[in-house]
């Protein structure tokens, strides 16, 4: 039996996904919680396996903090979200910050079940409605120094500027470049803008 802790902070909302999760084989909601802390307090004391996360706990970023403490003080706890919120950048925020799983609340009831249990099993697991650009996370998770090098081609700055500040030549920060676009998917510079803001890769992930 997979043991579920519930965060939102509707209770109407953690109702009904307790009933669906309770009527399915393989579940137990052994917690719910409506606050950061009230989640951190119940992982503590229940031990579940998995975590379901809504990202709006009452402040903008109070979900994503959340998942990095959940991440960071429970590692075997699997944190799955479970939101509103379609936009491929809080996706890619979000599993930077420690989610195995990322689901939009108007997923099919049978797609949520089958997606836990494929991130109980190791999975990482994206629901089907969400945005192609959103579904390649490993792509889209860059170093510090990449970030750094992103910002730097993305400025309004002149490439011999941008170079020196980094403290690589001209040929370097061209190569750097492609290397970017090859890893993001993008076919030009211009699309790597676009892809990095809509990511939110222009953004450090702590």
């Amino acid at each position: 039996m997979h043991r579920i802790l519930l965060i939102d902070d509707h209770a109407i909302v953690r109702e009904g996904f307790r009933r669906l999760l309770e009527e399915a084989d393989g579940f137990e909601v052994v917690a719910e919680a409506g606050t950061p802390t009230e989640a951190l307090a119940a992982a503590r004391r229940h031990s579940p396996d998995l975590a379901l996360v809504d990202l709006s706990l009452g402040t903008e970023s109070s979900g994503l903090v959340l998942l990095m403490q959940l991440h960071e003080t429970f590692p075997k706890m699997r944190c799955v979200v479970l939101s509103m919120h379609d936009d491929p950048g809080l996706v890619v925020r979000a599993l930077e910050r420690g989610a195995q799983g990322y689901f939009s609340k108007a997923v099919a009831a049978e797609e949520l079940l089958g997606g836990l249990r494929r991130v109980l099993a190791g999975e990482r697991v994206l629901s089907s409605d969400l945005s192609p650009t959103s579904s390649t996370p490993p792509a889209s998770t860059l170093t510090a120094r990449e970030r750094e090098t992103l910002r730097g081609l993305l400025s309004n700055l002149p490439p011999k500027v941008v170079a020196a500040a980094l403290g690589i030549s001209d040929k370097t920060l061209y190569r750097h470049r492609a290397n970017l676009m090859e890893k993001l998917g993008a076919r030009h510079p211009g699309e790597l803008a676009h892809i990095a803001r809509e990511r939110g890769l222009l953004v450090d992930p702590d």
